[in-house]
């Protein structure tokens, strides 16, 4: 058995994301966006590439305020083009302004935190993985969270990105058992 997630490795910056922040359940809506966005933004790089440049996006995208993007247009859409902190990709810059509109609709509807844990009955699966390899990249679940995401407009949402978010946010609980922070963050469910 693994005494940890493997994937760490042994970057201070990537320890401390794991050791404080992956895992751990998030039921704020807006914290909840941010790292959709983030994982829409990871598509095709390392995880690692994103959380080095996180503090840049968060200067670049307004401290990801939903209802501050949602207004922006081809002028902000060109600004982020040009940000060399950031990840310049049209397509994810565009869809955040798009989901930031998405994710208006869903909030005042019923609560972005809501429709996303609703999935989860409101508290987090615990998995008991031994090995990292035996943690999955999808579920259906995952591929269902995607379908209804877009139907509700998200973009850049696939199956294996919403399942990393939801390991990212304790949705799922997908540390190893031998982790020291499998039954951590277990006890920080609701």
């Amino acid at each position: 058995m693994e005494d940890s997630c493997t994937w760490v490795g042994s970057e201070p910056i990537y320890i401390s994301y794991h050791d404080e922040e992956w895992g751990v359940p998030e039921y704020d809506s807006r914290a909840l966006w941010e790292k959709l966005i983030l994982d829409g933004f990871q598509a095709g790089l390392s995880w690692i590439t994103i959380l080095k440049k996180r503090d840049n996006f968060r200067n670049a995208f307004a401290g990801f305020d939903p209802d501050v993007i949602a207004g922006w247009g081809e002028a902000d859409v060109e600004r982020l083009l040009g940000d060399a902190g950031i990840v310049r990709h049209r397509g994810k810059i565009e869809a955040t302004i798009g989901n930031a509109k998405a994710w208006q609709v869903i909030e005042a509807r019923e609560g972005f935190d809501k429709f996303l844990w609703n999935y989860m009955g409101g508290k987090p699966l615990q998995n008991r993985f031994e090995t990292m390899d035996q943690v999955p990249a999808q579920t259906s679940l995952s591929v269902q969270i995607s379908k209804d995401l877009k139907k509700e407009g998200f973009r850049f949402c696939g199956p294996t990105i919403v399942y990393a978010f939801m390991q990212a946010v304790g949705m799922v609980n997908d540390h190893v058992v031998g982790c020291d922070c499998h039954d951590k963050v277990a006890k920080l469910a609701r």
